[in-house]
Protein backbone atom coordinates (compact mmCIF):
# COMPACT_ATOMS: atom_id res chain seq x y z
CA UNK A 1 0.00 0.00 0.00
CA UNK A 2 1.37 3.39 -1.00
CA UNK A 3 1.59 5.82 1.93
CA UNK A 4 -0.40 9.07 1.81
CA UNK A 5 1.37 12.05 0.32
CA UNK A 6 1.95 14.63 3.06
CA UNK A 7 3.63 17.07 0.65
CA UNK A 8 0.48 17.64 -1.38
CA UNK A 9 -1.71 20.51 -0.31
CA UNK A 10 -5.15 20.99 -1.86
CA UNK A 11 -5.01 23.90 -4.29
CA UNK A 12 -7.00 25.82 -6.87
CA UNK A 13 -5.85 25.24 -10.45
CA UNK A 14 -4.64 28.64 -11.78
CA UNK A 15 -6.87 30.16 -14.46
CA UNK A 16 -3.96 30.16 -16.94
CA UNK A 17 -2.83 26.60 -16.12
CA UNK A 18 -1.36 24.57 -18.96
CA UNK A 19 -0.94 20.80 -18.83
CA UNK A 20 2.76 20.23 -19.54
CA UNK A 21 3.37 16.56 -18.76
CA UNK A 22 2.66 13.58 -16.57
CA UNK A 23 4.53 11.66 -13.92
CA UNK A 24 5.66 8.31 -15.32
CA UNK A 25 7.12 6.58 -12.27
CA UNK A 26 9.44 6.76 -9.28
CA UNK A 27 13.10 7.28 -10.19
CA UNK A 28 15.64 5.95 -7.71
CA UNK A 29 15.05 5.37 -4.01
CA UNK A 30 15.21 8.89 -2.53
CA UNK A 31 11.87 10.26 -3.74
CA UNK A 32 12.79 11.43 -7.23
CA UNK A 33 10.27 10.76 -9.98
CA UNK A 34 10.38 10.62 -13.77
CA UNK A 35 8.25 13.06 -15.77
CA UNK A 36 7.27 12.74 -19.43
CA UNK A 37 6.98 16.32 -20.74
CA UNK A 38 4.54 16.98 -23.57
CA UNK A 39 6.97 19.32 -25.33
CA UNK A 40 10.45 18.63 -26.65
CA UNK A 41 11.46 21.89 -24.95
CA UNK A 42 10.58 21.38 -21.29
CA UNK A 43 11.66 24.89 -20.23
CA UNK A 44 8.20 25.84 -18.92
CA UNK A 45 8.19 22.72 -16.74
CA UNK A 46 11.78 23.13 -15.55
CA UNK A 47 11.44 26.81 -14.67
CA UNK A 48 8.32 26.38 -12.51
CA UNK A 49 8.99 25.90 -8.78
CA UNK A 50 5.36 24.99 -8.09
CA UNK A 51 3.49 22.33 -10.03
CA UNK A 52 -0.22 21.63 -9.78
CA UNK A 53 -1.17 17.96 -10.05
CA UNK A 54 -4.41 16.27 -10.91
CA UNK A 55 -4.94 12.51 -10.84
CA UNK A 56 -4.64 10.56 -14.08
CA UNK A 57 -7.92 10.54 -16.00
CA UNK A 58 -7.79 6.76 -16.15
CA UNK A 59 -5.47 3.87 -15.43
CA UNK A 60 -3.29 4.91 -12.50
CA UNK A 61 -4.39 4.82 -8.90
CA UNK A 62 -3.08 8.03 -7.35
CA UNK A 63 -3.27 8.51 -3.60
CA UNK A 64 -4.86 11.95 -3.94
CA UNK A 65 -7.95 13.52 -5.49
CA UNK A 66 -8.71 16.93 -6.94
CA UNK A 67 -6.00 19.50 -7.57
CA UNK A 68 -2.95 19.57 -5.32
CA UNK A 69 0.17 21.71 -5.17
CA UNK A 70 3.68 20.25 -5.29
CA UNK A 71 6.71 22.40 -4.39
CA UNK A 72 9.67 21.37 -6.55
CA UNK A 73 13.14 21.22 -4.98
CA UNK A 74 14.99 20.20 -8.14
CA UNK A 75 14.13 19.29 -11.73
CA UNK A 76 16.46 18.50 -14.60
CA UNK A 77 16.60 16.85 -18.02
CA UNK A 78 17.58 13.18 -17.94
CA UNK A 79 17.75 11.37 -21.28
CA UNK A 80 14.35 11.86 -23.00
CA UNK A 81 12.54 12.83 -19.81
CA UNK A 82 12.69 15.12 -16.81
CA UNK A 83 13.48 13.90 -13.31
CA UNK A 84 12.29 15.88 -10.31
CA UNK A 85 12.34 15.91 -6.54
CA UNK A 86 9.72 17.68 -4.43
CA UNK A 87 9.31 18.75 -0.80
CA UNK A 88 7.87 15.96 1.30
CA UNK A 89 8.51 13.29 -1.35
CA UNK A 90 11.51 11.63 0.26
CA UNK A 91 11.29 7.96 -0.65
CA UNK A 92 10.41 5.71 -3.54
CA UNK A 93 7.04 4.60 -2.09
CA UNK A 94 5.77 8.16 -1.85
CA UNK A 95 7.05 8.95 -5.38
CA UNK A 96 5.21 5.89 -6.71
CA UNK A 97 1.98 7.40 -5.35
CA UNK A 98 2.39 10.18 -7.94
CA UNK A 99 2.49 7.79 -10.91
CA UNK A 100 0.21 8.93 -13.73
CA UNK A 101 -0.50 12.37 -12.23
CA UNK A 102 -1.06 15.16 -14.76
CA UNK A 103 1.19 18.20 -14.27
CA UNK A 104 0.01 21.77 -14.77
CA UNK A 105 1.95 25.02 -14.49
CA UNK A 106 0.72 28.61 -14.87
CA UNK A 107 1.26 29.97 -18.40
CA UNK A 108 2.30 33.28 -16.83
CA UNK A 109 5.37 31.51 -15.40
CA UNK A 110 6.74 30.35 -18.75
CA UNK A 111 10.00 31.99 -19.85
CA UNK A 112 9.52 34.59 -22.58
CA UNK A 113 9.66 33.13 -26.08
CA UNK A 114 12.34 34.47 -28.40
CA UNK A 115 11.67 36.30 -31.63
CA UNK A 116 9.75 34.07 -34.06
CA UNK A 117 9.34 31.44 -31.31
CA UNK A 118 5.96 30.38 -30.00
CA UNK A 119 4.64 28.07 -27.37
CA UNK A 120 2.33 25.53 -28.95
CA UNK A 121 -0.35 26.25 -26.37
CA UNK A 122 -0.48 29.85 -27.67
CA UNK A 123 -1.10 28.68 -31.25
CA UNK A 124 -4.00 26.31 -30.47
CA UNK A 125 -7.29 27.97 -31.44
CA UNK A 126 -5.79 30.58 -33.78
CA UNK A 127 -7.56 31.17 -37.10
CA UNK A 128 -5.42 30.46 -40.18
CA UNK A 129 -5.96 32.44 -43.39
CA UNK A 130 -3.99 32.61 -46.59
CA UNK A 131 -2.60 35.73 -48.29
CA UNK A 132 -5.88 36.21 -50.16
CA UNK A 133 -7.83 36.19 -46.88
CA UNK A 134 -9.38 32.74 -47.44
CA UNK A 135 -10.05 31.00 -44.11
CA UNK A 136 -8.24 27.64 -44.01
CA UNK A 137 -9.30 26.53 -40.54
CA UNK A 138 -8.47 26.77 -36.86
CA UNK A 139 -5.33 25.32 -35.27
CA UNK A 140 -6.47 22.22 -33.40
CA UNK A 141 -3.06 20.65 -32.78
CA UNK A 142 0.60 20.70 -33.79
CA UNK A 143 2.61 17.69 -34.93
CA UNK A 144 6.37 17.37 -34.65
CA UNK A 145 7.34 15.78 -37.97
CA UNK A 146 11.10 15.51 -37.71
CA UNK A 147 12.81 18.70 -38.83
CA UNK A 148 9.64 20.80 -38.78
CA UNK A 149 6.35 21.21 -37.00
CA UNK A 150 3.02 20.93 -38.82
CA UNK A 151 -0.15 22.83 -37.98
CA UNK A 152 -3.24 20.60 -37.82
CA UNK A 153 -6.23 22.71 -38.85
CA UNK A 154 -9.90 21.83 -38.44
CA UNK A 155 -12.53 23.21 -40.75
CA UNK A 156 -15.97 22.33 -42.03
CA UNK A 157 -16.97 21.78 -45.63
CA UNK A 158 -20.51 20.88 -46.65
CA UNK A 159 -21.37 20.50 -42.96
CA UNK A 160 -18.70 17.83 -42.41
CA UNK A 161 -15.55 18.19 -40.30
CA UNK A 162 -12.23 18.06 -42.16
CA UNK A 163 -8.56 18.38 -41.35
CA UNK A 164 -5.82 20.27 -43.19
CA UNK A 165 -2.06 20.12 -42.55
CA UNK A 166 0.18 23.16 -43.09
CA UNK A 167 3.94 23.10 -42.40
CA UNK A 168 4.79 25.64 -39.68
CA UNK A 169 7.95 26.94 -41.38
CA UNK A 170 8.94 30.41 -42.55
CA UNK A 171 8.58 29.41 -46.22
CA UNK A 172 4.81 29.14 -45.70
CA UNK A 173 4.05 31.19 -42.57
CA UNK A 174 3.95 34.94 -43.27
CA UNK A 175 2.78 36.20 -39.88
CA UNK A 176 1.70 34.99 -36.46
CA UNK A 177 -0.50 37.57 -34.73
CA UNK A 178 -1.09 36.22 -31.22
CA UNK A 179 -3.01 39.32 -30.11
CA UNK A 180 -5.25 39.15 -33.19
CA UNK A 181 -5.55 35.33 -32.85
CA UNK A 182 -4.58 34.80 -36.51
CA UNK A 183 -1.85 33.14 -38.58
CA UNK A 184 -1.37 34.24 -42.20
CA UNK A 185 0.15 31.65 -44.55
CA UNK A 186 1.15 31.20 -48.17
CA UNK A 187 -1.08 28.16 -48.69
CA UNK A 188 -4.02 27.35 -50.91
CA UNK A 189 -7.18 25.53 -49.79
CA UNK A 190 -6.69 22.79 -52.40
CA UNK A 191 -3.16 21.82 -51.27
Amino acid sequence: MTPPLPALNPAELPADAVEVGRIADAWGVKGWFKVLPYSSDAEGLLSARTWFLQPAERGSKNTFAGTVQLDIRQARIHSDAVVAWARGVDDRDVAEGLRGARIFVPRSGFPAAGEDEYYWVDLIGLEVVNREGVALGTVRDLLPTGPQTTLVLSYEEDGKPHERLVPFVSAFVDQVDLAGRRITVDWQPDF
